[in-house]
């Protein structure tokens, strides 16, 4: 008899589940709700974006980039230095610095910034720089660039390279 006993238990146990109510089971936690890419700020070249129209202007190109030199000239001196330049907050305690391969090309990408030679950026060296990228990115010539736009154009060798 005792083996009966265990074995009705087990049984019991086992289809618990299928003899429970429709309304017994908890119900499945909901799924999260998208988010609201609206409600993010717009990051990458859209940041550029004032007027909200969907394109960045030349104007608006213009104006972010000399916000972007004054908040990367840390020290103020209109000038911006290799470290300045690539200056980062670290996003955790734990960050580490480049490899040997970022700082070789962030080493490249100063020197071509510094066309004077004199081991700064000046901003309007920073600005050539910034006007050559707009014009890469603005394949058709509009006037307007937007991330499409430059994700095609920045897919193709720069001119004179």
């Amino acid at each position: 008899m005792p083996n009966f006993t265990a074995l009705s238990v087990a049984l019991l146990l086992l289809a618990g589940p299928a003899m429970a109510a429709p309304g017994d089971s908890p119900a499945p936690a909901p799924a999260p709700a998208p988010a609201d890419k609206s409600a993010r700020p717009p990051s990458g070249l859209m940041r550029y974006d004032t007027n909200k129209d969907g394109a960045v202007d030349r104007a608006e190109w213009k104006a972010g980039q000399e916000a972007r030199f004054k908040r990367l000239d840390a020290n103020g001196d209109g000038r911006l230095g290799q470290d300045e330049l690539f200056a980062r907050t670290p996003a955790a305690a734990n960050s580490v610095l480049p490899t040997d391969r970022q700082a070789e090309r962030q080493s490249a990408y100063f020197r071509r910034l510094d066309a004077d030679r004199d081991g700064t950026v000046a901003l309007a060296e920073f600005m050539a720089a910034a006007e050559r990228n707009f014009a890469r990115c603005d394949l058709d010539r509009n006037g307007r660039i937007d991330t499409a736009e430059c994700r095609q154009a920045l897919q193709r060798p720069p001119a004179g390279r």
